[in-house]
């Protein structure tokens, strides 16, 4: 009996740790599917809320929708051991902060920059708001959990993000970024020092079947007069008076929905209406544009044709100018040629002619000189034969001496430039017109001594 007794105690020990266990394990899956459908709920309201007005701070829907990411990315987050083996809390922003640095124009170095934000948990909601409004949040999510390595490093077992349900997080979160958010970044819902709270009121419907016998207003009737004789099944109206008020309450719900298809298709129709006009608009400026293109194209043409035919006649017109100036220049050419004799014949003329000046000037000084010679040397034996007759015949000996000596000067290179070149064109053509040689200098004028003149 003994034995039998700790048999099944034990047994009973061991049933309830496996109990425990599963037990567990249902709760842990039970909070994913819960934050997850929440999620999902309150993605649809705030597309739904953005068609008729901004999402901003002050609406609820974004409110709740923080909080609810908020614990889904802090769910069974690990916290940090310190150097004394203690651990103390951590935020999600420090998991956002090492697994998005890989996302391209990120935000985590603004975030942290800012003034007045200081904990870490209004970091993490400042990098929420400033990611819907980049319309990156799915981006960063997707980011950090591809990052299995540092997501496990953050996050124990059972977390929503290392769990199948972060692949659907990632796509529910990518249909807000057809969103246009509005968020001050100074505002109270950056503060840090109280938890996000969900409100599951806005996402929780009760439907009342038609079988149902008292409606809601006769439950909380009956429930305040409890314990009175009005609430004795004598007292509960018939069926079908239930009945036609579930359905007055259905046609009621039915035409609310209605009124609210209409008022969308009106909304709609007024869109469409509008981006037919600006279609309309746009095609008709663009007819007037293709035809303000074809009408340069034509004049670009017909500018180009001009300048071609302006092009054409200009080279004709050098071409006949050129050929003008050639047969100019061979008409000079044959003119000087027929004018002028060769050079060859023009420098032998100009040298026997400076030859023939040159002996014509250089014999008349001579004639000059001589006879200034002859009558100096007569007055001289003159002289001396008045005062030595025996002196007369020394100065017939002089006599014959200069006479040798000039009878023997040659002609000197020295003279050859008193006569001018006559080589040049313009000289050859002086000497045609000189008649006689008064227009050339002599040299007797210039080079006659004292000493040979008679006193």
């Amino acid at each position: 009996m003994a034995s039998r007794s700790l048999g099944g105690l034990s047994g009973s020990r061991g049933g309830g740790g496996g109990g425990k266990k599963s037990l567990s394990a249902r709760n842990a899956a039970v909070e994913r599917r819960n934050l997850i459908t929440v999620c999902r709920f309150s993605v649809k309201t705030l597309i739904d809320r953005s068609c008729f007005e901004t999402i901003d701070d002050s609406s609820p829907e974004f409110n709740n929708f923080a909080a609810i990411l908020e614990q889904i990315l802090s769910h069974r987050l690990k916290g940090q051991v310190t150097w004394f083996g203690y651990e103390s809390p951590r935020s999600f922003w420090d998991y956002i902060r090492v697994a998005c640095r890989k996302v391209s124009q990120n935000c985590i170095c603004s975030i942290e920059n800012m003034e007045n934000v200081s904990s870490s948990r209004a970091k993490g909601r400042a990098w929420i708001r400033v990611a819907l409004m980049e319309k990156h949040l799915s981006e960063y999510i997707s980011t950090a959990l591809r990052d299995f390595k540092t997501t496990r490093r953050f996050y124990e077992d059972g977390a929503i993000v290392l769990g199948e349900e972060a692949n659907m997080l990632a796509g529910m979160l990518l249909g807000l970024n057809a969103i246009d958010f509005s968020f001050c970044l100074k505002g109270e819902g950056l503060d840090g020092n109280f938890p996000a709270v969900i409100d599951y009121t806005p996402y929780l419907k009760f439907t009342q079947s038609s079988d149902s016998i008292s409606s809601d207003e006769e439950e909380l009737r009956t429930l305040g007069s409890s314990g009175s004789e009005s609430s004795t099944p004598e007292n509960v109206g018939p069926p079908f008076i239930m009945d036609e008020n579930s359905w007055f309450n259905k046609c009621k719900r039915v035409k609310q929905k209605y009124q609210l298809t209409l008022e969308q298709k009106g909304y709609l129709e007024e869109l469409l209406r509008l981006r037919e006009n600006q279609l309309s608009e746009s095609v008709s400026q663009n007819k007037i544009l293709l035809q303000r293109i074809e009408d340069s194209d034509l004049a670009h043409k017909l500018e180009k044709e001009q300048l071609e035919y302006i092009i054409v006649e200009l080279q004709d017109q050098l071409t006949v100018l050129k050929n003008n100036d050639l047969r100019s220049r061979q008409e000079l050419t044959a003119h000087l040629t027929n004018q002028w004799p060769s050079p060859g014949a023009l420098d032998v003329n100009a040298v026997a002619l400076d030859t023939l000046l040159y002996r014509k000037h250089n014999k008349q000084w001579y004639e000059k000189s001589c006879q200034s010679l002859d009558q100096l040397s007569a007055d001289v034996s003159l002289s001396q034969t008045s005062l030595d007759p025996g002196q007369s015949q020394e100065g017939d000996g002089k006599q014959d001496t200069l006479n040798l000596i000039s009878e023997g000067k040659e002609d000197t290179p020295s003279l050859l430039g008193l006569c001018g070149s006559l080589t040049s064109v313009a000289s050859y053509k002086s000497l045609t017109s000189l008649k006689s040689n008064d227009y050339l200098a002599s040299p007797t004028t210039e080079m006659t001594s004292p000493g040979l003149t008679p006193s």
